[in-house]
This record gives C-alpha cells, sequence and structure tokens, in this order.
C-alpha cells in the first residue's frame, strides 16, 4: 500500500475536533477543545495503522464484529465459509476487514465527510456486492457515525466501531477513577474460544452489573471465572430498548461521554491485551481502555432467538 492510497482528514466546530482517515474508515483522534484532551488511543501515524498487530484500533470492523464460530454460516440452503483467522477455527472481525481496507471520499464539509468501499463478493467468502459507505458527521457537542450499506445479494452484515477510548486522555495509563454506566440488565457470557453463548445471564450480583455507574476498575481483577477467562470484560451486553438509545454512559475527571446506537447490545472491551507503543511514542498497555461496540449479538447467525444480522438483497 502506497502513502498515495490513504490521507487524513479533519472535521471540527466550536467543541470537538475529529480526525480520520480513508483507511479503514479509521477514527483518530477526537479532541475537546475546551480542555484539549484527546480521548482515543491510536497511533502518530498511517504505516503505524497498517502495522497494527490486530487491536483493530479506531476502524470500522466488517462485515462481520466479533467471532463466528467455525467461520462459516448459512444463508437460505447456502453454506458460506469465511476467512480462518483465530485459534484455527474462528473467524474474529470478517478476517482481513474494512478497517485495513481504503475507502473513497465522497463528500466533505468542515463538520462532515462520508467515505465508502465496494466490498466484491467472495470477498473474505462473503457473498453478495456490497457497498459500504461511514458518514462522521459533528452536531454541538456530538460525534455521529451512520452507517448504510446495500448489497445484491442477500448477506451478512454486523459492522462496528472499535475505538479504544481513555476518557482522561490518549497517554493515561489506567482507569483511575473512572466510572462506567450500562444500560443493560443481561449479559453473555464467553465459551472457551472467547464466543458469546446464550442464554442470557443477569447482571444482578455479579461483577458485570453496571446499571448504576461504578468504577470500570472495581472488578477487573474479579474471581469471577469469566473475568478471568477474558482478563477483564470482553462481554456482550444486552442493551434495553429499542431506536436509537442510550447504551453507555463514560465518566472522567474532566469529561463524560455518552453512547447512543440502534442495534441489539453493546461489547465492551477492556483492552485486556493491549499492548502497542502508541501516540507520541507512549506505551500503551492492557487496561488503559476501553471499547464500547455497537453490536447484534455476536455469532447471530448462527444463533436462533436472537435478532439476525442479514442485509436482504437491495434494501
Amino acid at each position: 500500500m502506497t502513502q498515495e492510497q490513504y490521507n487524513v482528514y479533519a472535521i471540527e466546530n466550536d467543541h470537538l475536533k475529529v480526525v480520520v482517515s480513508n483507511y479503514g474508515a479509521t477514527c483518530l483522534s477526537i479532541q475537546d477543545k475546551k480542555t484539549g484532551i484527546d480521548i482515543l488511543k491510536g497511533y502518530d501515524t498511517i504505516p503505524e495503522y497498517q502495522q497494527d498487530p490486530g487491536t483493530h484500533t479506531g476502524g470500522f470492523i466488517g462485515r462481520t464484529a466479533n467471532r463466528t464460530r467455525n467461520a462459516q454460516f448459512k444463508i437460505h440452503n447456502s453454506t458460506y465459509h469465511i476467512t480462518v483467522n483465530e485459534n484455527g477455527v474462528t473467524n474474529l472481525h470478517g478476517g482481513t476487514g474494512f478497517d485495513k481496507r481504503i475507502f473513497e471520499v465522497e463528500k466533505q464539509t468542515p463538520t462532515e465527510i462520508t467515505m465508502s468501499y465496494f466490498s466484491p463478493d467472495g470477498e473474505e467468502g462473503y457473498p453478495g456486492n456490497l457497498e459500504v459507505k461511514i458518514t462522521y458527521q459533528l452536531e454541538q457537542t456530538s460525534l455521529k457515525m451512520l452507517i448504510r450499506a446495500t448489497s445484491d445479494q442477500d448477506t451478512v452484515f454486523a459492522i462496528t466501531n472499535h475505538n479504544y477510548y481513555n476518557i482522561d486522555g490518549a497517554d493515561k495509563d489506567d482507569f483511575g477513577t473512572q466510572e462506567v454506566q450500562l444500560f443493560a440488565s443481561q449479559y453473555a457470557k464467553n465459551d472457551e474460544l472467547g464466543i458469546s453463548i446464550l442464554p442470557l445471564e443477569d447482571v444482578e450480583n455479579t461483577p458485570f452489573d453496571f446499571r448504576t455507574s461504578k468504577q470500570l476498575s472495581k472488578d477487573l481483577q474479579s474471581e469471577d471465572p469469566q473475568i478471568q477467562l477474558a482478563k477483564g470484560y470482553d462481554h456482550h451486553f444486552a442493551i434495553e430498548g429499542e431506536g436509537l438509545r442510550p447504551f453507555a454512559k463514560y465518566t472522567g475527571e474532566h469529561l463524560q461521554m455518552t453512547v447512543y446506537a440502534d442495534l441489539p447490545g453493546m461489547h465492551m472491551y477492556t483492552g485486556n491485551y493491549y499492548d502497542v507503543i502508541g501516540k507520541h511514542g507512549h506505551h500503551d498497555i492492557p487496561h488503559s481502555a476501553v471499547c464500547f461496540e455497537p453490536e447484534y449479538f455476536p455469532n447471530a447467525i448462527n444463533e436462533q432467538g436472537v435478532k439476525q444480522p442479514i442485509l436482504k438483497a437491495h434494501e
């Protein structure tokens, strides 16, 4: 990949400055202009994003976020085999996904940018010629990420964003006294491969109860077998309600962020294996950033009783 194929773009208003790249539709920084705090972990240059060891920092993850069991699924009567890239049996985040692709910038204004990517039929094993468009849009103190896609065949489409946040700043090494509230009364346990399993479990009386805001670090070292297995949080939370609604509230020393989305749930990942040389040469270590990934239930295409992430042809 040559330097000429990717670029970096900034959008801003009186409150926020956001820097993105057409490499992976990646969000490079989100800066609060009043405090000067950049709340995103990441790298200084695009070649560093290209060489990322598998954290998927800042990118848009598709066609399918999270893990697909046995790297296969069935639509109608056809079985599709997609790229195996974890544990020798699992597909994680779509294979060589959208976060590793070059997008074409279609529109840019001072406060908005839209970019698109054409994923041909059979790419990573998925059916259908798919066109996906990502729009970053600023309105006052909000950053909106709008996702649109069309396909000429029924296909799986379960994209998410994979920003790594530290609300106190990109150079912070831990969560300090930061608090999180999740609007979820149920979560999914993981199996030994890290794949979410049904039935959903109640969060009550578990380390997964964030219905009332609590310190993110409070139960990170819990003896709960699920926390031990994942080395922290790496779990799906079923967000109550439908449509655009609050998913998470994240509070730091100076700033607070609320995540809204319209998907069935959200994956919260506390960077349990995050270990990279990031911005300004800073060594970013495990449990120094948190991901809020709105999503369908992981592996939903192979599960019964959950909303299916099937994009119908021409819809």
